[in-house]
């Protein structure tokens, strides 16, 4: 399958389920998401869509579960618009990325703090 034919298509899986987290699935569980990132197998047959929760650990993983449970109804609305013969079977899967660069930053803070009281 073509590399360009294949981040084509996962620039627009983003931007679609984007538009439907930003619209709004009627599920109460879901909270703030954003979505980080598309991977798509090189046989367009599966989509692993990384997304990034905020809230606490409880409220991650029940907006976690909930969007696991709406990729059946994702799935059938991308297959509306992708036009392809099959339509990627959509997973789910947290990107820790932020989390991560958050307590990066924080050590820092505490080193520079750190640096600044032994002056």
């Amino acid at each position: 399958m073509s590399d360009v034919r294949v981040r084509k298509l996962q620039q627009f899986i983003k931007q679609e389920v984007s538009g439907m987290l930003m619209r709004g699935l009627k599920d109460p569980r879901i909270g703030f998401t954003t979505v980080t990132d598309v991977e798509v197998t090189g046989d367009l047959r599966q989509a692993t869509i990384y997304v990034s929760l905020f809230g606490d650990e409880t409220a991650k993983a029940e907006t976690l579960r909930a969007l696991q449970h709406a990729s059946g109804h994702i799935r059938s609305e991308l297959g509306k618009v992708l036009h392809l013969r099959y339509t990627p079977e959509i997973l789910f899967d947290q990107d820790t990325s932020l989390d991560y660069s958050m307590h990066i930053e924080s050590i820092l803070q505490t080193i520079k703090k750190d640096e600044s009281n032994n002056e």
